[in-house]
């Protein structure tokens, strides 16, 4: 036996009641962690079910082309495109916000802010993650839109505009800490090795770290993405719940969560084909944020910089 087994079986016969309470935290963890999976498949389980038995009634070919999303009314429609085309306008929208100015921030506090303010500021930037989305949402609707009314003739009271440009700063904390996160990750050897070729810091910035960051930025900007597709309250208190197929920043428009939102407050039966187009509704927003995770996964394992 060697020296090491040696050691490992004294301690243990030495400390019985450590090995004891370190088994029941693992298998106290494993029961946790097994509850969190099935939950998860559950609900998964539960969202399909729901949806294939939507899709038995009414045909993908409708679901995917047909213009109009009315499943209320009496005589109803069921054409995703309506609320696909208004969550991307509000989610485009809020990326062009929160892209560049994430990205300025992230090189900011990576490159040119001292430590201790880039801290400061960072957390500060994980406080703003946690203001209630409901807060934002209202601060679209009563405060940032009147204003864009008196400089954009013909907005109406509820739209993308002011909504998209509100959820831009709810996701610039998603962005600007973990891009930054990335370029501070560059080794210093790189950005020293620019410098000593005669490189501006602007240079260093924009032609060595951004580079050498590039996973961890896509990954950031993808992880926004998918975070801003599932955002609820904004979209529901200030961009509106009329789905409309339209591009027109202007109009009132409907996103998946904000039709979620409103169907869910409503009293339609169980098992009613209104009930499960909310469950098919649900299915595609799971889609789209899981592939938007999965992509920014693989981006990183791809695209990922590896230094001695």
């Amino acid at each position: 036996m060697s020296t090491s087994s040696q050691n490992a079986n004294s301690w243990a016969n030495k400390h019985p009641g450590k090995s004891l309470s370190e088994r029941l935290i693992g298998t106290g963890l494993f029961i946790l962690a097994t509850i969190s999976v099935l939950t998860t498949a559950a609900v998964i389980v539960v969202l399909f079910s729901e949806t294939f038995q939507f899709f038995r009634q009414v045909p993908l070919t409708e679901f995917l082309f047909a213009p109009e999303w009315t499943p209320l009314f009496a005589d109803p429609r069921y054409g995703i495109g309506a609320l696909l085309a208004g969550t991307f306008l509000f989610t485009g929208i809020g990326l062009v916000v929160a892209i560049p100015l994430g990205l300025m921030t992230a090189a900011y506090l990576s490159e040119y802010a001292p430590f201790e303010q880039s801290v400061r500021v960072k957390g500060i930037m994980e406080l703003l993650e946690g203001v209630p989305t409901v807060v934002f949402g209202y601060f679209a609707l009563l405060f940032v839109t009147p204003i864009l009314q008196s400089l954009i003739p013909g907005l109406n009271l509820f739209n993308p505009i002011s909504a998209g440009l509100v959820l831009g700063f709810a996701i610039l904390p998603y962005i600007s800490n973990v891009a930054s996160d990335a370029m501070m990750a560059v080794p210093r050897s790189l950005r020293e090795a620019a410098y000593a070729l005669g490189a501006t810091k602007f240079e260093v910035v924009t032609r060595v770290v951004f580079p050498a960051a590039i996973s961890g930025i896509v990954a950031a900007i993808l992880l926004a993405t998918s975070r801003a597709v599932g955002e609820t309250m904004i979209a529901a208190i200030a961009a509106g719940q009329r789905p409309l197929l339209t591009l027109d920043p202007r109009e009132t428009i409907a996103t998946m969560t904000s039709y979620i939102v409103q169907a869910a407050t409503g009293d339609q039966p169980a098992g009613s084909l209104a009930s499960r187009a909310l469950f098919s509704v649900g299915a595609t927003l799971f889609m789209f944020t899981l592939t938007f995770n999965i992509l920014a996964q693989r981006v990183v394992e791809r695209y990922r910089e590896r230094y001695e």
